[in-house]
């Protein structure tokens, strides 16, 4: 099959003549509404757009890399490319199989494939997906099973909808459509939502922020700080015991909910159009030199410049962590703060990894009042699996673009957070004459004498040698700033000026005030 006009300048007119002969061919057949997913550089098939516009995009970008054609057979459909009418419908198969707009599309594959039998976990969430996806009822075309539940479970949370009166509500839309398969119950409809990998563990922690009843703690009553009780208070308890064993029947007074980081990262490779994305920071995106991506920065850069055994395999995951507390009663009466933690992958392409379905909530910490410095304790369950992860071994996944399984690495490149929150997961203070954290002890303050309020000049220092702005007194403090750019710390000075410091956490602990500088603490990051 040639395809080797796709490789001629796109100023000729034969690339030009084949272009609009391949558009034609491919909107009479694959195009939905008048769109098609655009092959160009940039789209990569992800974005759907009209005749024109693609032909705009491909002669001024070209075809992504690695467009190419496929052999004898179009595995997603089974059609033998021979049996196809010419070669253009042999290239739509292969161009559009694969790239489909909905995880409908993804082939469910086959156990008899030895060599691309996907994992256990894998295994099962396509059976349990394949079991969702039938009608809701025979002949139904407008919801599966699954759309169904998920749209009554989102009625019930948007609605605050009782548990009761959802299932009383479950029971008369079942008596009303018996052959309809809805669940029997609100247990049934979050056990099916359960097995598609949506679930989250509950770890009873300290109130006063101490430590995770979790892993080696899993079975203590009482804190070892501040000897306060696991459970709720009640009158007809017996006095609690520490040597007591847990049980399920007692409430939790602070109940951290952790969603597990593993198997969402492995259901991004589940999906044959989302697994291709996870690659497309390295084998579609234009590298030009322009930031466009987290791909083309610096830190990016620097992170697989140090770390060669990590970038052999593109789909390593990189993550970012973003963190803010937030009222969840939407009153400024009501003082409560819950304080999320998000995941991003930023592997996926900029129109993918910034969007609602790719972050990922790792952790729910509950108020009444903000974790502050404590908030270490609550990342204990997500650290251990990010150093699960980046371990040399990684874990087992399948990857449905490729059939076939790989060990998924993951890092944790960088957090986001406003400046206070910015404290809290760093353990430098942003609070202070030593407030900023890229100055770090060479931070330049000034007391206000009125308002008792600092305020930093020392900004210019960041400037070229022979700038203006160095010498200009009057625009600035009246001095003139003749010093040079402070070196930023390495990861090595962090670890050296925290050595040998025992940090405790809680609220009924004082925080340690022989800690260097601004520093609160070694962050559970470090």
């Amino acid at each position: 099959m040639d395809t080797g006009w796709m490789s001629l300048p796109r100023s000729t007119i034969e690339y030009r003549k084949y272009l609009d002969e391949f558009l034609d061919y491919i909107f009479q057949t694959e195009g939905k509404n008048g769109q098609i997913s655009c092959p160009c550089i940039n789209c990569s098939n992800q974005l759907w757009v009209d005749q024109e516009e693609a032909r705009t995009h491909l002669l001024c970008d070209g075809f992504f890399k690695g467009y190419t054609i496929a052999p004898s057979i179009c595995k997603p459909c089974d059609t033998p490319m021979e049996d196809a009418e010419d070669d253009m419908q042999g290239l739509v198969h292969d161009t559009f199989h694969g790239f489909g707009d909905n995880i409908q599309e993804n082939e469910v594959e086959s156990q008899n494939e030895s060599q691309s039998m996907p994992k256990t976990d894998a295994k099962k969430f396509y059976e349990v997906l394949e079991d969702a996806k039938k009608e809701l009822y025979p002949g139904c075309k407008k919801f599966s099973m699954l759309s169904f539940i998920i749209r009554l479970f989102h009625a019930k949370c948007v609605g605050e909808c009782s548990d009761k009166g959802f299932s009383m509500m479950l029971d008369t839309v079942r008596e009303a459509f018996p052959h309809a398969s809805i669940p029997k119950s609100l247990y049934d409809l979050r056990k099916i939502i359960r097995e598609l990998g949506l679930s989250y563990d509950k770890i009873d922690a300290c109130p006063n922020d101490c430590m995770l009843y979790w892993n080696e703690n899993k079975d203590k009553t009482k804190c070892d700080t501040c000897k306060l009780s696991r459970y709720k208070a009640s009158d007809d308890d017996p006095e609690d015991d520490s040597s007591t064993p847990h049980t399920d029947k007692k409430i939790g007074a602070k109940v951290l909910r952790y969603f597990p980081l593993i198997p969402r990262l492995q259901r991004l490779f589940m999906s044959s159009k989302t697994a291709a994305s996870m690659k497309w920071h390295e084998e579609s995106r234009t590298k030009d030199g322009y930031l466009r991506h987290p791909a083309d920065s610096p830190a990016w850069k620097t992170f697989d410049f140090m770390h060669p055994d990590f970038v052999v395999d593109s789909r390593n995951v990189r993550l970012g962590l973003a963190s803010d507390g937030f009222n969840p009663f939407g009153t400024m009466s009501v003082s409560h703060s819950t304080w999320p933690v998000v995941l991003m992958p930023y592997n996926l392409p900029p129109w993918m990894c910034m969007q609602q379905p790719y972050f990922f909530l790792s952790l729910l910490i509950p108020g009444l009042s903000a974790p502050g410095n404590n908030i270490d304790v609550y990342l204990e369950p997500l650290v251990a699996k990010l150093k699960e992860l980046w371990d040399i071994n990684g874990v087992e996944t399948y990857d449905a673009s490729t059939k076939s399984n790989f060990q998924m690495r993951a890092s944790l490149l960088w957090t986001i957070s406003d400046f206070p929150a910015y404290a809290n997961l760093s353990g430098w203070s942003t609070k202070g004459k030593l407030s900023c954290p890229s100055c770090h002890k060479h931070t330049k303050s000034k007391r206000l004498k009125h308002c008792k309020k600092y305020c930093f000049m020392g900004h210019r220092r960041n400037l070229p040698s022979d700038h203006a702005f160095r010498k200009n007194k009057k625009s600035f403090d009246g001095t003139e700033e003749l010093e040079r750019q402070p070196r930023g710390l390495t990861g090595s000075d962090v670890l050296d000026e925290l050595a040998g410091f025992e940090i405790k956490f809680g609220k009924l602990v004082k925080t340690n005030p022989d800690l260097p500088f601004n520093w609160k603490k070694r962050s559970i990051f470090f």
